[in-house]
């Protein structure tokens, strides 16, 4: 048991326990520099009897290379990559170098990565112990973080020292929200005991306490400060450092032990320091390009700072940032010239351009050539904060000015991709001063609009875009019609004009479609264009030409594109089908982003993907599917460190008519999107609060709510909302807001013709409407959403009706509306609506809908996802690759789901009606 750590040692028991019995456990132990981190990944290891137990650890000098510090953790297991999917296979090859192919997508890395680890334990437990988990590669650190978030039911151990953040340069971001064991100082009494056994000489009382107030509880400088004095000065009080913080006491005491160690020892700490890998080969080829002799080693082993074996290690990670640090520059230029001339360039490329590039000071065409060739590799791999950091250095070591600023640009786009946009921002001033042909000074310009959307959404963007499209319009027509329609879509934030809209378009005139027939963008472009300046009524041919180019109504979901163009407008064609009421290809492309993203492993965007299709459900009646996409994608944002997306969740709950989460989201998505100045989350959260009051009877509020997106015109929701502000508005008595909405609405169904948009105007004309010709129209909107996938709508119609009919004295009528409708709301779980049915029910003197509890609504969203796809008959392994989870924890559901349902087979399940 470690001194004064009987608390934190039984936690990490528990986690070994845990690993053991299936349970998989996951630690964060924080804490400064010699808090003792490392002891406690010790004990864990000591612990851990019967496992299989893997050691990696974070190293600075590293931090430029992609995946090298989980390349080294996985290592051992690279015969098991057969057992992996073959797209995860390909994808953790290629990240590794072992295999060509296209850059993978990070997060399928990751899933890749919890595989193999799976796999692996499946074996014996596994328990992986990461040290100094500040100093890992951010993309080894984001997987891990990502693996850490996902493990559930496998035995398997995970346990990360990581540093303080304010001690560390790692983003401490990527672990938050794993569970932390945060390490204080020890004790006094447990201070004076351990530092009672680090020294063997006499120790006067007082010195000892004043050694004990310095240190702080530290162990590490309490082990170490005898170390750096004379046991004689130190019993009498000399020698004592001054007033300083923890981590530089442990520095100054490192320093002082190597400084007295001869030179050429100084000169082999300094080769061991500036190489990460530990490869002694590597190490010795290193010295003898410098004369030193392999005595040298001796003295520093002797001071306990090195260890030379089968691998090089550094007592403590400290001694090797201070022996880098305060090594003069001539001497580190030496040692990274030797370490160039030993690495084989063919085999570790990456490495050997990186140490020829810290061995000269002057600018090096060669050099800056190999390192942006090591950039393209890195950036093959997956590794963008990798290949900005190649680019950056290339920068400083180009001689000729054009190629520096082509470069900057370069860095510059590798920086804003690998999330640093300030660094983006600093590389491109550097690259607007260089003399860069005319088509790449607009890329600066585009780059630089580009970081203000993502990082301020400013109203100057749309703006500024516009700039960037008249200048590229004669230069690059693809990109300026691309970057047009980036700049339309935008151009819907608070405070864009109609006249920056009349802009845009004029600017887009000079560069004419490049394609014939029409690629989507052209189309879409068109469309928008049409929809900004001559209405909707005249975009609606063009815009379903567009669905239709990008694989609509009757295109078989796990089909790319239409015409080979990329996933990237596959959003927008969502959007524009819900603008143009089109059910068909709204499902269609919603699917089909699912569909896409989960084959590719795409954690970043498969959130987002299955938020959008939560939404498509909750319109055709499936609100338990919606709230099983939308767990899904919190699971998956949760495990990635994603932001939450509020505005995903908040048209689920008006819909369930759950008022205070509505006003909870609601809340948190205006204060955001103010902060942005973004107005389409605003435009979705009015709307749900529209739907919110419509369902509860609250009619003056929902026709508040209900108004600003109509009168902004946005693309969806004004779509979205307008019929909404059609029914509050004749509940609340303003017959004349009711008959100029209809108005707008019967125009724009016309001109869509599905029968979605044809269902809401003939209800929206129905509820204006007075005897024959408003109970036509109720039917006609009833019989219209039969024929569609809007089964939300087809209930409120019912209810409407309903509402009509009892106003018209029709009891019996009424009832029969009524009923279906209570017992559809009440099915779907559209609270708020099947309460206001069940009380126009009672009024007529009708019985209320009971609906009978189901076995399955004991499962949670999560559970519920599981044994749906489970019924459908793939086994655990292939409903793993779907839900990107191990086998293992696919049956630990299982075991929970035929608890609560009763049941004890597959077969079982299958047979069960699921909601």
């Amino acid at each position: 048991m470690l001194v004064g750590r009987g608390t934190e040692c039984k936690a990490i028991e528990r986690l070994v326990a845990g690993a053991r019995a299936g349970r998989s456990g996951v630690l964060v132990v924080c804490g400064e520099i010699g808090i003792g981190k490392t002891a406690l990944l010790e004990h864990a290891h000591g612990v851990a009897s019967g496992f299989r137990v893997e050691c990696t650890a974070g190293v600075d000098s590293e931090m430029a290379f992609a995946f090298a510090g989980l390349h080294r953790l996985c290592a051992p297991w690279m015969d098991r990559l057969g057992a992996l999917p073959h797209p995860q296979q390909t994808a953790l090859g290629v990240a590794f170098g072992l295999r060509d192919g296209d850059s993978p997508d990070r997060f399928l890395v990751a899933l890749a990565t919890l595989g193999l680890l799976a796999e692996v334990a499946e074996e014996r437990p596994l328990l992986c112990l990461v040290d100094d988990a500040q100093w890992l590669d951010a993309a080894s650190a984001q997987i891990l973080a990502f693996v850490a978030r996902r493990v559930e039911a496998e035995r398997l151990g995970l346990v990360f020292a990581l540093r303080d953040p304010d001690d560390g340069p790692g983003d401490a971001r990527t672990f938050a929200g794993l569970p932390k064991l945060d390490l204080a100082g020890l004790g006094e009494t447990d201070a004076r005991k351990l530092l009672t056994t680090a020294v063997r000489a006499p120790l006067d009382e007082r010195i000892c306490d004043r050694v004990i107030a310095e240190a702080g509880g530290n162990p590490l400088v309490l082990t170490q400060l005898p170390l750096s004095a004379e046991p004689a000065k130190l019993a009498g009080g000399f020698g004592l450092p001054n007033e300083l913080s923890v981590p530089r006491k442990i520095e100054e005491c490192f320093q002082r032990r190597s400084r007295d160690l001869p030179a050429d020892t100084r000169l082999l700490l300094l080769v061991a320091a500036a190489e990460p890998l530990g490869d002694t080969t590597l190490l010795w080829d290193a010295a003898e390009q410098l004369d030193i002799g392999v005595d040298a080693a001796a003295p520093a082993e002797t001071a306990g700072l090195l260890e030379v074996g089968t691998r090089v290690r550094f007592h403590h990670p400290l001694v090797r940032s201070v022996v880098y640090r305060t090594a003069a520059r001539s001497d580190r230029r030496r040692v990274h010239l030797a370490l160039a001339a030993v690495t084989n360039p063919r085999a570790e490329p990456d490495r050997h351009a990186w140490h020829r590039a810290q061995a000269t000071l002057r600018a090096d065409e060669t050099i800056a050539a190999d390192l942006e060739r090591s950039a393209g590799q890195a950036r093959a791999r997956g590794g963008l904060a990798a290949a900005a950091a190649f680019l950056e250095r290339a920068v400083v070591l180009t001689p000729e000015p054009g190629d520096r600023a082509r470069r900057a640009l370069c860095a510059a786009h590798a920086k804003h991709k690998a999330g640093s946009p300030d660094a983006a921002l600093e590389l491109l001033t550097l690259a607007e001063t260089g003399p860069l042909p005319a088509v790449e000074r607009v890329r600066v310009k585009l780059l630089g609009a580009q970081i203000a959307l993502h990082t301020t959404g400013s109203d100057d963007v749309p703006g500024m875009l516009l700039d960037v499209v008249k200048q590229l319009a004669p230069l690059d027509a693809t990109l300026a019609r691309e970057t047009c329609l980036h700049a339309l879509e935008s151009s819907h934030l608070p405070g864009s004009s109609g006249r920056r809209v009349l802009e845009l378009t004029e600017a887009a005139q000079p560069a004419p479609a490049s394609a014939t027939p029409p690629r989507v963008v052209d189309l879409f472009l068109e469309g928008l264009v049409a929809r900004a300046t001559r209405g909707y009524e005249a975009s609606v041919p063009i815009l379903r030409r567009a669905l239709t180019s990008l694989g609509g109504h009757g295109h078989d979901p796990r089909q790319a594109e239409g015409d080979g163009t990329d996933s990237r407008w596959l959003l927008l064609g969502c959007r524009v089908a819900m603008a143009l009421w089109d059910d068909e290809t709204l499902h269609t492309l919603a699917a089909r982003r699912v569909h896409l993203a989960r084959e590719a492993g795409a954690l970043a965007a498969l959130p987002s993907a299955l938020n959008c299709l939560a939404a498509v459900f909750v319109l055709t009646g499936g609100l338990t599917r919606a709230a099983e996409l939308g767990a899904e994608a919190t699971a998956y944002m949760r495990a990635t460190g994603a932001a939450p997306l509020p505005s995903n969740d908040i048209v689920l709950a008006a819909w369930r008519g759950q008022q205070a989460a509505v006003k909870e989201l609601y809340a948190v998505i205006v204060q955001e999107a103010t902060g942005r100045s973004e107005g389409m989350p605003v435009g979705l959260a009015q709307y749900a609060l529209a739907v919110l009051h419509n369902g509860q009877g609250n009619y003056d509020a929902a026709l508040a709510a209900a108004v600003p997106p109509c009168e902004s015109d946005e693309l969806v929701h004004s779509s979205m909302a307008l019929p909404e502000l059609i029914e509050a508005a004749v509940r609340s008595n303003q017959p004349d807001r009711a008959t100029t909405a209809v108005t707008l609405l019967n125009s724009r169904a016309r001109a869509s013709g599905t029968e979605w948009a044809l269902g809401l105007a003939a209800r929206s004309r129905a509820l204006t409407s007075t005897g024959p010709s408003a109970e036509e129209s109720y039917s006609e909107a009833i019989e219209r959403f039969g024929r569609c996938r809007m089964i939300s709508h087809l209930a409120r119609a019912h209810l409407v009706y309903g509402e009509w009919l009892r106003r018209e004295r029709r009891r019996q009528d009424a009832r029969e509306q009524l009923r279906i409708a209570h017992q559809a709301l009440s099915d779907m779980g559209a609270e708020g609506f099947a309460a206001r049915a069940a009380r126009e029910l009672r009024a007529t003197g009708g019985q209320t809908y009971q609906r009978t509890a189901q076995p399955a609504d004991a499962l949670t969203a999560h559970e519920l996802h599981i044994a749906r796809l489970v019924a459908t008959g793939v086994t655990s392994k292939e409903a793993g690759a779907q839900l990107f989870l191990s086998p293992r924890t696919i049956d630990a559901h299982l075991r929970n789901i035929f608890r609560k349902l009763h049941i004890t087979s597959r077969r079982q399940l299958r047979d069960l009606s699921l909601p």
